[in-house]
């Protein structure tokens, strides 16, 4: 993902990446028994200003428990309008889990740009069912520079 521009956003509730799979496939299962468009996406106050960069390769890298463990790539952004009438941005994304190598991360609020070059590597696809490492025990084999 080097030369792309990217997002990084903090995972809040979620404890595992199987769990992050497990929400996204119960808001399909809602948006098709409403009759919804099912779209992956995620809701910010903020809209990004460097959008014909994230439009370009970019995706949303997510932080689960202090480090960086899976990204969606970005297919657009959406302007939507709350139930309060405030403007937002729907960064909408492919549903594919790519799941990375473990990178520590401090908390932060919002999001923030991440440069490709400052990316983890991808593993591959979330397969539902594989076995997952606890957060602490990534956390400790990543400062070792094995994953």
């Amino acid at each position: 993902m080097s030369g792309s521009l990217h997002i990084i956003k903090l995972c809040v509730g979620i404890e595992k990446v199987s769990d992050l799979a497990q929400w996204r496939a119960i808001h399909a299962a809602e948006a098709a028994a409403e009759g919804r468009e099912n779209v992956t996406r995620h809701i910010t106050r903020m809209r990004p200003r460097r959008e014909d960069e994230l439009l370009d390769g970019g995706s949303l890298y997510w932080v689960i428990k202090g480090m960086v463990q899976v990204r969606q790539k970005i297919i657009r952004l959406d302007e939507v309008i709350g139930e309060d009438g405030i403007r937002r941005c729907g960064i909408i994304m492919e549903p594919d889990l790519i799941q990375t190598t473990g990178q520590p991360r401090r908390p932060f609020q919002g999001w923030r740009y991440l440069n490709g070059t400052d990316t983890p590597q991808d593993i591959g696809p979330y397969k539902e069912g594989q076995v997952e490492l606890p957060s602490a025990l990534q956390a400790e084999l990543a400062a070792l520079g094995v994953l």
